[in-house]
């Protein structure tokens, strides 16, 4: 989808009126839904400079909007990953 067809779409969505929305398709929500959620709050981010290579940093920009987002992803998966590994260790 481009982004001039994305604005489109938007403004068609802003210009509906509520009685003109189809909810068929979405189940009501009950009290039970509400009890067995819960709220995460995602750990804060520290701002810092760091360096990487240039063809790492481009790879992940070509990805599109959201490459740092990605990069941390990245890097949370690999610190789990490791944590586990150490944990697995440590049982031996």
């Amino acid at each position: 989808m481009n982004r001039r067809s994305t604005k489109s779409d938007l403004k068609k969505l802003d210009a509906m009126k509520d009685q003109d929305i189809d909810y068929s398709d979405i189940p009501p929500l009950d009290d039970s839904f509400f009890e067995k959620q819960t709220v995460t709050v995602p750990p804060p981010k520290a701002q810092l400079t760091v360096r990487f290579d240039q063809d790492i940093v481009a790879w992940f920009r070509e990805q599109g909007r959201g490459y740092q987002t990605r990069m941390n992803a990245v890097l949370r998966a690999y610190v789990e990953t490791q944590k586990r590994r150490m944990q697995q260790q440590t049982r031996k």
